[in-house]
């Protein structure tokens, strides 16, 4: 591990950085986690971040450990302290230090854990060249649209996706895509931009918000309703979009390709409106 990290009040090294084997993250997975996307040294798609943030640790009952603009001033001290200038800024709070018992704890001490990355966002090769994905067995429980820190079915179905030589897996219930493992999945298809509906059953992506604010000065209709994998194999075009990707092209499905495996004309478009937006959002920072 390189770099400094921010540990319940601490900034440290990262080799340096501890928690309790007692802590609830450690034994349930008891907490939340976000991740915030840098460009140019500053914390992008805030607005967004802090809304699902704050509605997910509500969810389990969990606060801020401290005010927003202090939590804020802590995000923007651990890139400052790396020099982060293009990446993502990782954070975890979880519930705390007790003994083990199933039921929320009260009063409890949560445990707040940040740390950045380096991530090349706007000259990601796989933006050009577009990726693979595979379907994979959604096995995860029913609340996704909380962002919580049990992760474990999201790694399985990774897994799966990489042993098939895939970039990421479209996750399948009942038949229809629910989402991808670590990212939010979008069709087109004769003009239309489809993505599945928000509800328990997916994670509301903020970059998802963002594209479907774009769609139709992107000369796109858009139709929120949930589709399969034949509806992914018989689209003109499939992207995915998360944090640190923006938006990545898809040109290949379960061995089947997409657009005759090219990347078609609206995820590029849309891929360079988010860019754009990002980069006049950094001009006009406070």
């Amino acid at each position: 591990m390189k770099g400094i990290v921010y540990l319940n009040g601490e900034f440290m090294d990262a080799n340096e950085a501890k928690v309790s084997a007692f802590d609830r993250g450690f034994i349930f997975g008891d907490g939340i986690y976000e991740v915030v996307p840098v460009l140019g040294g500053k914390l992008v798609d805030k607005d967004g971040f802090w809304q699902r943030f704050e509605q997910s640790l509500a969810a389990i009952e969990l606060s801020l450990p401290c005010e927003k603009s202090k939590f804020e001033e802590i995000l923007n001290e651990v890139i400052s302290r790396n020099s982060l200038k293009e990446g993502g800024v990782y954070m975890q709070i979880t519930r705390g230090v007790a003994d083990r018992d199933f039921c929320f704890i009260k009063n409890l001490e949560p445990t707040c854990f940040i740390f950045c990355y380096e991530k090349e966002i706007i000259n990601n090769p796989d933006a050009i060249n577009g990726i693979s994905v595979v379907s994979v067995e959604d096995i995860r429980w029913k609340r996704r649209d909380i962002k919580s820190i049990s992760l474990l079915a999201q790694c399985y179905a990774k897994e799966q996706a990489v042993k098939k030589g895939a970039y990421e897996g479209f996750m399948v219930e009942d038949g229809l895509v629910t989402e991808a493992t670590s990212s939010s999945a979008f069709i087109i298809k004769d003009d239309v931009l489809i993505t599945k509906p928000l509800s328990n059953e997916i994670l509301p992506g903020i970059r998802r918000k963002v594209i479907l604010g774009f769609a139709e000065q992107a000369g796109l209709k858009i139709e929120q309703r949930a589709f399969s994998m034949d509806d992914v194999y018989n689209a003109d075009e499939v992207f995915i979009s998360a944090a640190t990707l923006l938006l990545l092209p898809v040109i290949s499905a379960d061995g089947r390709a997409i657009n005759g495996g090219k990347v078609g004309k609206y995820a590029p478009k849309l891929r360079q409106m988010y860019v754009d937006k990002l980069k006049k959002e950094i001009e006009n920072y406070n």
